[in-house]
This record gives structure tokens, C-alpha cells and sequence, in this order.
């Protein structure tokens, strides 16, 4: 399967959050968009000039925002927000938590340029800790696509799904390589299917893993791949048939290992299926300013790292 995967071109996925939220603003009147000061950088250019009186620009008053959002539901309205995944949920935890989440409300809070990959902005701005706080509140839904063709399905999927989202997608020009058709809400995508170890991958890391598998693959090493586009509600049955098949697993994601994508992982697997886990993400640091890629490498974050990870795993079956 890993030798079907087809790149089709390279683009960041902000673009796909713009090309998909216009997209679905053509078939859904109710949706509007918010931003603090950065409809540049979400790419909302597009839906401005279309729909410039479904557009709210709020300043930089991330926390106003969310509670214009929070209001705008109850007159039916699908608010989407946009800003830098830091703003988003670090600076208007309080908002998010006492606004949208308690009561339920029908927010896409849609963040932009997180974890190292936001480069040269520095550590103030590179958010690795967003995953574990949206995924705490109850109710939360958690999704970080792939890539860009991932990011506009799952803007436009989020639309149609009733309740708060949290859309987690980044700055860089990344491969395409996923079917827009095959997303959906809370079922993980399977990239290959082998029996030494499985790999859970979100976010930009999932290409990361797709090389990583090709390289142990030649080494005949079979890798069950997957992509957890949704961290939360985890596809448990995916997870755990998978970890019942190989007894071992890593996880690969572009936050901090503790609260992100692995500990979902490793919650899952205690519950049903104890088996060994190693986990390629920070640990337990904040980021520097740099190039995308040479963050990746520098904080472990790479294809060589998932390589190594895989093998250590499989060494403590």
C-alpha cells in the first residue's frame, strides 16, 4: 500500500482551511467567519471578497472573539475563528472552557500555524501544548489533518457536524498526498498494513511516518500505518486492533508527548491492549525560532526519529 501513496503536489495547509471554508460558506449561508487581525494568514481572502457580510474582523481581542462566536450560535449562526493555534486556545482557555465548551455551542475554533513548523516566529509563538488542552474539555472535538487536501475536507466536514471543534493545521508548503474523499470525522485513514509494529501519526507528521514506513519496509520491517486525524473522539477500534495484531506501537505528532496524540494512544491501549509504546514528539520543551524542517530534526521530530522509535519498540515486545 505505502507504494500507492502518490504525492500530487506541495502546498501549506492554511490554504486548505481558506479553500475549504469558502467552499463550504457557497453551501451553507449560516456559516460566518471571525479573525483577530489575521485574515491574511488564514487565508480568508478569498471568502472576504465572496461573503464580506459573513466576515467579522475582531482586532486582536482573541477572547471578544470567541465570545462574539459563542453568541453568534444562538441565532443559528456557525462561526468559525481564526487565528494562530497560541491565540486560540493558550490566551482564551477561559473563554473556550465558560463560553463554548460548557454550554455546547457550535464553534469551529480553526487554528493556524502550530507546533515547531511555524519556524521562524520563535517559541512564544510555536504552541505545543494545544492538543492536551482542547482535548480536556468535554465535548471537544479534536481534529489535525494531514495536509492541504485533508485540512479543506475536514473544514468543510466540520461544518455539518454539530458541536465545538477544534482545527489544528500549520504554515508550511507540505506534500499532498490524501483523497479529500476519504475523510471522515473519527475514523482513522490507514496508510499500509503490516504486523511488526503499529504507528499512530497526526498533523505534518503523518508524511514524516509514510517515509519512515517506506525505509523499515526495506529493512523487512511491515508497518500498520495510521493517520489519527481525529484525536478526539479516538477511533478506539482501529487503535486497539491494530495494537492486538503487532503488540507494539509509536506514536508521531508534532506537540508535546505528554497530553497530545500518545497519551490518547497509551490511555487506549491500558484499558484494552498493554503493548510497548515509543513516542516521537517534544519532550517537554517549548521550541526556538528556525527553519520548519530543522526544528523537526533538532527536537526529534523526523523521519530517522519514527525509524529508530519503531525499532526500539519492536525490540521490547
Amino acid at each position: 500500500m505505502l507504494n500507492t501513496i502518490q504525492v500530487t503536489g506541495n502546498k501549506d495547509t492554511r490554504s486548505g482551511f481558506g479553500d475549504g471554508i469558502l467552499e463550504a460558506a457557497r453551501k451553507n449561508p449560516h456559516i460566518v467567519a471571525l479573525t483577530a487581525d489575521l485574515a491574511g494568514s488564514l487565508k480568508l481572502n478569498g471568502f472576504i471578497k465572496e461573503f464580506p457580510d459573513r466576515f467579522i474582523q475582531c482586532g486582536i481581542a482573541e477572547a471578544n472573539m470567541m465570545g462574539v462566536a459563542a453568541g453568534l450560535t444562538i441565532g443559528g449562526k456557525i462561526p468559525y475563528t481564526t487565528t494562530f493555534a497560541n491565540f486560540s486556545t493558550g490566551r482564551v482557555y477561559d473563554q473556550i472552557r465558560q463560553s463554548i465548551a460548557y454550554s455546547g455551542k457550535n464553534v469551529k475554533i480553526c487554528a493556524s500555524h502550530a507546533g515547531l513548523t511555524l519556524g521562524e516566529d520563535g517559541a512564544t509563538h510555536q504552541i505545543l501544548e494545544d492538543i492536551g488542552l482542547m482535548k480536556m474539555l468535554p465535548g471537544m472535538t479534536v481534529i489535525v489533518p494531514a495536509d492541504y487536501n485533508q485540512t479543506k475536507a475536514a473544514t468543510m466536514a466540520i461544518a455539518d457536524y454539530e458541536g465545538p471543534v477544534y482545527l489544528r493545521f500549520g504554515r508550511p508548503v507540505w506534500p499532498i498526498f490524501t483523497n479529500e474523499a476519504d475523510f471522515v470525522i473519527g475514523k482513522a485513514q490507514r496508510f499500509s498494513e503490516g504486523a511488526d509494529v503499529s504507528v499512530f501519526a497526526c498533523g505534518h507528521l503523518v508524511w514524516k511516518a509514510i517515509e519512515a514506513a517506506k525505509i523499515l519496509a526495506e529493512k523487512g520491517i511491515s508497518v500498520d500505518l495510521f493517520n489519527i486525524h481525529t484525536i478526539k473522539p479516538l477511533d478506539e477500534e482501529a487503535v486497539i486492533n491494530s495494537l492486538r495484531k503487532t503488540k507494539c506501537a509509536v506514536t508521531a505528532e508534532e506537540h508535546n508527548i505528554i497530553g497530545g496524540l500518545g497519551d490518547s494512544i497509551a490511555q487506549a491501549a491500558a484499558k484494552n491492549c498493554p503493548v510497548p509504546i515509543e513516542y516521537v514528539g517534544t519532550n517537554d520543551t517549548f521550541g526556538e525560532s528556525g527553519k520548519p524542517n530543522e526544528l523537526l530534526t533538532k527536537y526529534g521530530l523526523d523521519t530517522g526519529n519514527i525509524v529508530a522509535a519503531a525499532e526500539k519498540a519492536i525490540s521490547r515486545k
